[in-house]
């Protein structure tokens, strides 16, 4: 019997010069995060902060973010016998990380805890534990939301607040007061109007009953349909008003909320997005009538603040991933980290990375003193989180473009995961209004509120006379304010937001951190793209600072 003949090895296929996998890393190694977590007052979370990015940055919870992107949430209308039931099925990933986040407090349960700078430890908490996957924030985000709104009625906050609060996880659909934890979400676009909820066409008709109402209608975005209970907007006899709408009632039945489809989103695709139908749907009013928007705003609010909140996550993840791949990647001879023109690119993008990070830990700081008492921190975080809502979220895209092209054509391969957190960036500009609508909510506060003018000029002062180029930032904008209407409303915001970074990073970061901030973004001496940081910038302090051990 003839031998079979040895097979000759593939040699073509051997591996070199690939990056090793970047897990487990430590998603809280973040010198800017660590600083702002105490300074704003949350130095006692800090062991937390940084076991839960040790747990962020493991092989298996980035396991669980792909799995949960890759195994897309499903509707099911109905059952096999036929009876509508309007569930969403998720992946057993998704439940894990949905788990972890409300465990960790990063839903509701700031609300219920007393210490100071519990707000600012939630919103680090998602700095870190964000860097898995960025569509289950959306869920948690709503439920932290749902908390100061509902207290516009007390006898139904009294119910469900500590509900919303719990660090309790349970994605069956049940009576809700029978479960030990909730989940919360918001319904107020419709097709005609968009952000221009006054115009919606939903109906809530008074019962016999004090308080309840039955809604007739259809939303065009509701997120997200597997929650328990949502906040409704409707029109109501006495005009647009507010409706805390149960997905189970009282009774055990289900209350009619007809999940018509889930959209099919350029990105955010791991959480279901839904078009939900109203008909005799049973609600419970929230606030008076006629007050929908007024009751309603202190959700968006905090929304707007976790929009700013994952465009700085996105922005450090994909940052860490392009350090790694620079730090084990070479060309031409060298490592790509020790390429000067890679050097540039990455400093730079610490930099925008950098200045996100801070002020989105500042707004949290002023939201957690804002909601113990402090008038000016209120009047400064109704115009500053709309300032960096406007400018962090747009920057997002271009900067995780860059931070993918680092990686070459590696970067645009679906098993990256870099194709994902770019498909996710642009949504943080869209959600809670889009940049024109955040631009003119901007206008809207200087107008009604110069009490939120004068705290955001009084931020700024404290950086008084630490360099010129910021002082004579902050003097042109008091002369733009003047005169800008909305057609200037977009230059005024985005002056507005970079002299806030300019002044955190100025009494806050390294000197070559600020000085090169101030050089590029404030003092002209930049391109227009990142990478073209001026010669003479200290290049190794920003990148050791923000990547330590690259160099």
């Amino acid at each position: 019997m003839a031998s079979t003949p040895e097979l000759p090895q593939l040699t073509t296929h051997d591996v070199t010069n690939q990056p090793p996998p970047p897990a487990p890393y430590d998603a809280s190694d973040d010198q800017a995060l660590l600083e702002g977590l105490r300074r704003e007052g949350a130095d006692w979370a800090e062991d937390d902060i940084r076991r839960l990015g040790v747990r962020a940055g493991s092989a298996e919870a980035q396991e669980w973010g792909e799995q949960a992107n890759r195994h897309e949430p499903e509707l099911r209308t109905h059952d096999r016998y036929g009876h509508r039931i309007d569930e969403v099925e998720f992946h057993p990933s998704w439940h894990h990380l949905m788990r972890t986040a409300v465990a960790e407090g990063l839903a509701g349960a700031p609300w219920a805890d007393e210490r100071p700078g519990a707000h600012v430890a939630r919103t680090a908490g998602g700095l870190v534990w964000g860097h898995t996957e960025a569509g289950h924030g959306c869920p948690t985000s709503m439920t932290y939301a749902a908390v100061p709104a509902l207290r516009a009625q007390p006898d139904l906050a009294k119910v469900y607040e500590p509900l919303l609060t719990s660090r309790e996880y349970d994605p069956r659909l049940r009576v809700p007061t029978e479960k030990p934890g909730l989940l919360a979400g918001m319904g107020m676009t419709e097709k005609q109007g968009g952000s221009d909820v006054r115009t919606n066409t939903t109906t809530a008709t008074p019962t016999g009953e004090p308080g309840v109402y039955t809604l007739r209608g259809h939303k065009w975005f509701t997120s997200a349909p597997m929650c328990d209970v949502f906040l409704v907007l409707a029109q109501a006899p006495g005009g647009l008003s507010c409706f805390l709408v149960p997905r189970i009632l009282p009774d055990g039945s289900r209350n009619t909320f007809r999940i018509q489809r889930l959209k099919d989103k350029l990105g955010n695709r791991s959480n279901a997005s839904s078009e939900p139908e109203f008909d005799q749907t049973v609600a419970w009013l929230v606030g008076p009538e006629g007050r929908g928007v007024k009751t309603i705003i202190e959700m968006v609010n905090c929304t707007r603040l976790d929009c700013v909140m994952s465009s700085a996550t996105l922005m450090r993840k994909t940052l860490v991933e392009a350090g790694h791949h620079a730090r084990h990647r070479s060309a031409f001879g060298a490592r790509l980290i020790d390429q000067p023109l890679m050097r540039n690119v990455l400093a730079d993008l610490a930099l925008e990375s950098e200045a996100a990070t801070t002020l989105t830990l500042r707004l949290a700081g002023a939201a957690d003193r804002a909601v113990r008492g402090d008038a000016g921190e209120r009047a400064f975080r109704r115009i500053a989180t709309a300032v960096g809502k406007y400018w962090v979220t747009k920057r997002g895209p271009a900067f995780t473009a860059e931070a993918l092209e680092c990686l070459g054509g590696n970067g645009y391969v679906e098993e990256s995961g870099m194709p994902r957190h770019y498909r996710e960036a642009p949504l943080l500009s869209i959600w809670e209004g889009s940049g024109n609508v955040n631009a003119l909510d901007v206008l809207r506060a200087l107008g009604r509120e110069p009490d939120s003018a004068e705290a955001l000029f009084a931020e700024l002062a404290l950086a008084r006379g630490a360099d010129a180029r910021l002082d004579a930032t902050v003097s042109a904008l008091k002369e733009q304010l003047a005169g800008t209407d909305q057609m200037g409303a977009r230059r005024l915001v985005e002056r507005m937001a970079l002299a806030l970074q300019a002044a955190l990073l100025v009494r806050h970061a390294p000197h070559p951190v600020a000085d090169a901030f101030c050089a590029t973004r404030l003092g002209g001496d930049w391109g227009h793209a990142f990478g073209t940081l001026p010669a003479g910038t200290d290049l190794e302090t920003i990148l050791e600072r923000s990547l330590p051990g690259l160099n």
